[in-house]
C-alpha cells in the first residue's frame, strides 16, 4: 500500500490523502482548503498534485473547511466516483461548500469554485453511518464516531487485495476533545496495522477548567461596565455549544437573562437547524434536553441576518453578547465587529478555539495591541482572553490515548499540526506508546508501507 500526502502536511489546514491499494486502485481522503497565513492559503490554487480522474472513490471525514473545502476542483479533473460520509457530514458540508462558494464570489478574491459546481458536486455525494461496513473496490470502510463535530468520523480502510493479506489503515480524521458538552465520546479503535493520525494540541494539554465559568466570568464583567463581549466561532459545534452554555448560565441565573446575545452568523444559524436533525446523535444529556424544547434557544437571544441587522447592534445600548462567525478572524461578521469594538476599554474578545498562525485571531491572542483590520490600523484597548477548554479537538493526552487504545499498530504517519506540534507528539508516542516508526510526512510525499 502507499500514502500519498497532498495537504495538511507541516501545516494544520489543507487535510488530503490518496491511499493506493495493493493492486493499484487509488481512494481519496479528504480535499481542505489551506487556511491561515497568505503563503499558506496559496497553495489552494497550486495544481493539484494527483489526477483525480484515478480515483476510484473519495471519503470525507467531516464538513470543515480544512477538510472539505476542495472537493468540487475533482470535477473539472476528471473525478467521476461517489465522494462518501456520514449522513451529518453531508448536511453539513453542503452547507460549508455554498457558504464558501459565496463569500469567494462576494469578496471578488480569486474563487476555486462557484455555485453552480458545488451543486454539480453534491450530486456525487453519498452516505452511510457509523459502524455500519461498506465496500469500494479493494477497500473495506468503516466509519466510527470522533467525537469532534456532528458526523465526524475516524475511518478504517482494510485492504484485501496484497498478497491475500488483510491490511488496516486508520485515518483519525480530527478527534474530538471528549468528554465535550454535545456529542457522544471519541469512539475507540480495536486494531490497526496503521494510523494516519492528527497533531494539532500534539504538544500540549489543555486547562482543565470549566469552559461554562470562563464564560460566565466574561459575561458578568461585561455585564457589570455596560460593554461587548465578542466571541469568534466556527458556525459549526462551537457556536452550538455557546449557545447551549449561555443557555444554562441564563437559565440558572449566573447571568442576567436580560442581557441580549447576538448570535450574528446566518450560517451558523442554517448550522443548527441542521443540528436539531440528527437528535441521535448527541450525548445523554442533550438528548434528554430535547425533549423540553430547543438546546440552543433561550430569552435574549437574537438572529442576526443580512449586514444592516449586523450594523445596527452598534446602536443598542448597555450590555451584551455577540457570537459571531470567523472562528480564526480571517473572515466573517467577527472581523467588522473587532474593529468596531475593540478600541473601547470595556471590550473584551473571549477566544475559544485553535488560531492558526497568521490569523488575525493568533495575533490578537499573542497579545497585539495595534492590529490591521480590513487595511486599517486598530489600537486594541480592550481585554484579550482566551481558553482551550472549549477545543473540538483532543489534546496531547487524549490522542496519546486513542493511539494507545488501538492493538497492533506498527507505524504512525503524523499529519495536520504545525511541525513543533508534531515533532513533540512523535517523541511521546515513541517514548509512552512505545511505537517506534513514526512518520512526520512532507508535502506530496508519497510512502509505501
Amino acid at each position: 500500500m502507499k500514502i500519498k500526502f497532498l495537504g495538511a502536511a507541516g501545516t494544520v489546514t489543507g487535510s488530503s490523502y490518496v491511499l493506493t491499494s495493493g493492486s493499484g486502485q487509488a481512494l481519496l481522503i479528504d480535499l481542505g482548503m489551506f487556511q491561515g497565513l497568505p503563503a499558506i492559503e496559496q497553495l489552494n490554487y497550486q495544481p493539484y498534485a494527483y489526477d483525480p480522474s484515478r480515483l476510484i472513490g473519495a471519503i470525507l471525514t467531516h464538513a470543515h473547511l480544512d477538510h472539505c473545502g476542495r472537493l468540487p476542483i475533482l470535477l473539472p479533473k476528471g473525478f467521476t466516483g461517489k465522494v462518501w460520509m456520514t449522513p451529518a457530514t453531508r448536511d453539513l458540508t453542503e452547507l460549508s461548500l455554498l457558504d464558501a462558494a459565496k463569500i469567494a464570489k462576494t469578496n471578488q478574491k480569486p474563487f476555486l469554485y462557484d455555485k453552480d459546481l458545488v451543486e454539480q458536486m453534491l450530486g456525487q455525494f453519498a452516505t452511510k453511518e457509523y459502524r455500519a461496513p461498506f465496500q469500494m473496490g479493494d477497500f473495506s470502510i468503516t466509519f466510527r464516531d470522533a467525537g469532534h463535530i456532528l458526523g465526524s468520523a475516524t475511518v478504517e480502510i482494510e485492504d484485501k487485495s496484497a498478497n491475500g493479506e488483510m491490511r488496516k489503515i486508520v485515518f483519525s480524521g480530527d478527534l474530538g476533545n471528549s468528554p465535550e458538552d454535545l456529542l457522544e465520546p471519541t469512539e475507540q479503535i480495536g486494531a490497526a496495522d496503521v494510523v494516519v493520525m492528527e497533531s494539532t494540541y500534539g504538544d500540549s494539554l489543555h486547562p482543565k477548567e470549566d469552559p461554562s465559568v470562563t464564560l460566565m466570568s466574561e459575561i458578568e464583567t461585561v455585564e457589570k461596565t455596560g460593554g461587548t463581549l465578542l466571541l469568534p466561532s466556527f458556525s459549526l459545534e462551537r457556536t452550538q455549544e455557546l449557545l447551549h452554555m449561555i443557555r444554562h448560565l441564563k437559565e440558572d441565573r449566573k447571568v442576567a437573562p436580560e442581557t441580549s446575545v447576538y448570535m450574528d452568523s446566518p450560517m451558523a444559524e442554517h448550522a443548527t437547524e441542521i443540528y436539531l436533525n440528527y437528535p441521535r446523535l448527541f450525548n445523554e444529556h442533550v438528548r434528554s434536553e430535547l425533549q423540553n424544547g430547543n438546546p440552543f434557544d433561550f430569552p435574549g437571544l437574537e438572529l442576526v441576518q443580512g449586514r444592516e441587522e449586523s450594523e445596527a447592534i452598534y446602536e443598542q445600548p448597555g450590555s451584551k453578547v455577540i457570537i459571531a462567525g470567523g472562528g480564526m478572524m480571517t473572515g466573517g461578521r467577527i472581523v467588522s465587529h473587532a474593529g468596531h469594538y475593540l478600541p473601547m476599554a470595556n471590550t473584551r474578545l473571549l477566544i475559544v478555539g485553535y488560531q492558526g498562525e497568521g490569523t488575525l485571531g493568533r495575533s490578537l491572542q499573542e497579545g497585539s495591541t495595534d492590529v490591521m483590520i480590513d487595511k486599517v490600523s486598530v489600537k486594541v484597548a480592550g481585554t484579550v482572553t482566551s481558553t482551550r477548554a472549549m477545543s473540538s479537538h483532543a489534546d496531547q493526552g487524549q490522542l496519546l490515548s486513542w493511539l494507545k487504545n488501538i492493538h497492533g499498530v506498527k507505524k504512525v504517519f503524523l499529519t495536520h499540526g504545525e511541525e513543533v506540534a508534531r515533532t513533540a507528539l512523535a517523541e511521546k508516542i515513541s517514548t509512552d506508546a512505545g511505537i517506534l516508526d513514526v512518520t512526520r510526512p512532507k508535502m506530496n510525499e508519497e510512502i509505501a508501507f
